[in-house]
């Protein structure tokens, strides 16, 4: 079961550092980013050592207040959080036509909930890659828990250098994690290697939109509080990702921004404006309350000192994904199917 419980998320806190270095890991990994004097070209070149650290310090934040999928969906309106999620991750799973007796790769798959509803939704075997250790270990505990422990799998590494044969997966796919690859190219190019002849490929991106300007200093800031909130090293516009995996030698099969027509905008969970009790952790009453939580956990030291600390670096990325939201600068959701040539 998903970790929700309060004792849960002081528990999980942390993931596999020791509890005494997580006050130095979330200011280690505050220095990487721009509002902390960071900058792009470090991110880059350490972003396992970055990436890592966020997701050992805000997993189990996002696995209470967001459950076993770690994404945004496009929604529908009377549709709740938890049925557009599913629904996102069976779409992508139907165009990539995954069945029964396919094996497929999830590149960056968290704690594997998208793993788990994929392989239930389609029959297919699917296989996790992730770099950070505590999400392999919660990942195997769900996959055990639910049944899926001998058809569905994990394996801790780099997506940059993948330790699968050439040509092995019938299908391999993305849910916002390959925007924390330092080189676009480089990562398209080992999914491509990995993937057998004639097959695809597909991912939810996050991107700057055509509506983002370079030279705005308020577009600068929302991008920089995004970046750090999320453990991204830069985020790529939607142009540049599509041309990514071309230069990657993917033939284009189909590509959209399914932010633009969304019935319920994506952001929506995490607005201030909004309320719902079936996502409460996520609404600003929710998160105020978990602020509220986290700051009695670790005065009680039932939680590790620097705990607020990530709490406060979350919450200014849900900041900045909303007003990017709201701005049309910033898009989670942008979709592309892309083929391997025979």
């Amino acid at each position: 079961m998903s970790k929700s419980g309060a004792m849960d998320l002081a528990s999980g806190l942390g993931g596999k550092l020791s509890k005494d270095d997580v006050k130095s890991a979330a200011e280690q990994y505050e220095k990487y980013h721009t509002c902390y004097g960071g900058d792009e070209e470090a991110r880059k070149s350490n972003y396992a050592d970055m990436v890592n650290k966020y997701y050992d310090l805000a997993t189990s934040f996002y696995e209470y207040g967001w459950g076993e999928s770690f994404h945004f969906a496009h929604r529908w309106k009377g549709e709740s959080l938890r049925e557009s999620i599913k629904r996102h991750e069976h779409f992508l799973a139907l165009h990539l036509g995954l069945k029964s007796g396919m094996k497929a790769l999830d590149v960056g798959c968290g704690i594997g909930g998208p793993l788990r509803e994929i392989a239930r939704f389609s029959g297919a075997s699917v296989t996790g890659l992730n770099n950070n250790e505590y999400q392999i270990s919660r990942g195997k505990e769900l996959n055990k828990s639910v049944g899926l422990g001998q058809t569905c799998d994990f394996v801790k590494a780099d997506f940059m250098n993948m330790p699968f044969n050439d040509n092995t997966y019938d299908a391999v796919y993305a849910i916002e994690a390959t925007c924390h690859a330092p080189d676009a190219v480089g990562c398209y190019k080992e999914i491509y290697r990995v993937l057998k002849p004639g097959q695809c490929f597909a991912a939810y991106e996050w991107c700057i939109t055509d509506h983002y300007d370079a030279t705005n200093p308020v577009h600068q800031r929302i991008k920089a509080e995004i970046e750090l909130g999320n453990g991204l090293p830069d985020i790529r516009s939607t142009k540049q990702c599509l041309q990514a995996a071309i230069d990657a030698g993917f033939e284009v099969v189909w590509e959209k921004d399914l932010a633009e027509d969304s019935p319920m905008p994506w952001y929506l969970p995490l607005d201030p404006s909004y309320f719902s009790l079936s996502s409460f952790r996520l609404t600003a009453m929710g998160r105020l309350c978990t602020r509220t939580l986290v700051k009695t956990l670790e005065y009680l030291k039932l939680a590790p000192e620097g705990s607020q600390r990530v709490s406060a670096f979350l919450e200014k990325a849900a900041e900045g994904l909303v007003e990017g939201g709201k701005k049309e600068i910033f898009t989670p959701m942008y979709f592309f199917v892309v083929r391997k040539p025979l």
